[in-house]
């Protein structure tokens, strides 16, 4: 009886141990670059190559970045500026969030196209750059006769912008679960495109103007503790036009504090004389909330017998009311 605990524990330990080996160190992994560019350079188009991406029988994608149990539908949406495309791979996190995963930059000149693939830092690291050629040839592979960057760069080329949503998915899409690492690993192989890792940007234009678009999921690098989700900026990588994305609750905070200041700041102050004394001075030199009161000066002020008065209007002590023209009516002799 005590043999077989034993072995029992043993076992689930071991079957313990090969779970936790048996996952990638970062998440991208589980979206290989290199098959990746295998797939858009037999794709006829970008919508056939965003079909082909979400499609379980390449055996390609294999994300699951929300942790809902199914593998992510992955959209594309083309960055279109002149000659240069980036074709940013992004997940609908959610139906409020997204987050990007790769993007493909293709830049051309003339009768030569150069395409580089890069991995978000958050989920591949910093500068994973992937682009065609092996890597015993330093020699840049001209991609000018692919099918899809013909497709792109042709009259009719319209800039495709993946129309699914979160939840709102092509009525032939199927998800499914994803697969161990060991098993999606060894699939994976099979695209043996040459493919080499390289430490710059050969399609600096493209990437420059990618970043000013890039989009990130607050809630995922907030459970996996990435620095975005404290809104930092989007694109926080040297070169990217240091373009900064902020929370938006932060920015409401700024603006309440800036905006409601105490009220003796604002320069309106306001006075409140006493009750217990009353002003002696004239009329014509109160001053009422920072403005003189001026009433010496100006247009005549008109009284209802229809006498104008200019100048100060003089009151003597005692209200008394001083009367010209002799008393009463037999003044006149």
């Amino acid at each position: 009886m005590k043999k077989s605990l034993i072995i029992a524990q043993s076992l689930c330990l071991s079957l313990f141990s090969f779970a936790a080996d048996d996952q990638p160190q970062n998440a991208g992994e589980n979206l290989d670059l290199n098959a990746v560019l295998n797939l858009f350079e037999k794709s006829k188009s970008v919508e056939d190559f965003e079909n082909q991406l979400n499609s379980e029988k390449n055996d390609v994608n294999n994300l699951d970045l929300n942790e809902d149990g199914f593998v992510d539908y992955i959209r594309v949406i083309d960055y279109a500026d002149g000659n240069t495309h980036s074709l940013t791979l992004q997940v609908p996190y959610s139906d409020q969030e997204a987050q990007d995963v790769a993007v493909i930059l293709i830049e051309e000149e003339g009768d030569e196209s150069s395409i580089q693939i890069v991995g978000d830092e958050d989920l591949y690291g910093k500068d994973v750059i992937v682009e065609p050629g092996d890597e015993k040839n330093n020699t840049v592979v001209n991609v000018y006769n692919w099918t899809p960057v013909r497709h792109i760069y042709g009259p009719r080329y319209v800039v495709w912008v993946s129309p699914w949503r979160f939840g709102r998915y092509p009525t032939w899409y199927r998800p499914w679960k994803p697969r161990p690492w060991s098993v999606f690993h060894a699939r994976v192989r099979r695209y043996h495109i040459p493919c080499r890792r390289v430490s710059f940007y050969r399609c600096g234009r493209a990437r420059t103007f990618y970043h000013r678009h890039r989009v990130f999921s607050h809630t995922y690098h907030k459970n996996h503790g990435h620095g975005h989700a404290h809104g930092k900026s989007a694109s926080n990588n040297p070169g990217a036009g240091n373009a900064k994305v902020t929370s938006p609750n932060v920015n409401k905070a700024k603006k309440t504090t800036r905006t409601n200041p105490a009220p003796a700041r604002q320069g309106n102050t306001v006075r409140r004389p006493s009750t217990n004394t009353r002003s002696t001075a004239p009329r014509s030199n109160r001053t009422q909330q920072g403005n003189t009161v001026n009433r010496s000066a100006g247009k005549p002020t008109k009284r209802p017998g229809g006498t104008k008065k200019t100048g100060t209007v003089n009151r003597n002590s005692g209200n008394t009311v001083k009367k010209t023209g002799g008393a009463g009516r037999g003044g006149r002799r």
